[in-house]
């Protein structure tokens, strides 16, 4: 699959107030892991508790959705600044309905590309 631009949301921890981020998220190719930031995430199946995904390391919950043309892209309920990769502002501004980040809601960061041999590696192990 190809990358998709993704709001990733921490929920573990923080119900609805966690750090979120925006950034290009890699696939498996089944589509049911993704890989982001350095770390993959499992889709829950509705089995979560606050969030569709899951950290494959640690099991920490995360929602996980696509971009929102008005930009409204936290969980309904989740609040907080958003961290976006400063590498996809221009593809994020493309793709809603205003021109410039809010500095009240976006903070630029640089996100780190994921290692996806080391998860595929990991998950085997749990396999055997």
């Amino acid at each position: 699959m190809k990358p998709e631009l993704k709001c990733i949301e921490l929920k573990t921890g923080f119900g609805d107030n966690g750090p979120a981020w925006i950034g290009m998220a890699e696939f498996s190719k089944s589509g049911r892991t993704v890989y982001f930031n350095g770390k993959a995430f499992k889709n829950s199946n509705a089995r979560g508790i606050s969030g569709n995904y899951y950290d494959i390391e640690n099991g920490d919950e995360y929602w996980i959705s696509g971009i929102k043309k008005n930009g409204t892209d936290r969980h309904w309920a989740g609040s907080g600044k958003i961290m976006i990769d400063r590498n996809v502002v221009d593809l994020y501004l493309s793709l809603v309905d205003f021109n410039v980040l809010d500095k009240n809601r976006f903070e630029l960061v640089n996100i780190k590309p994921t290692d996806k041999q080391k998860f595929a590696e990991l998950e085997n192990e749990k396999i055997n």
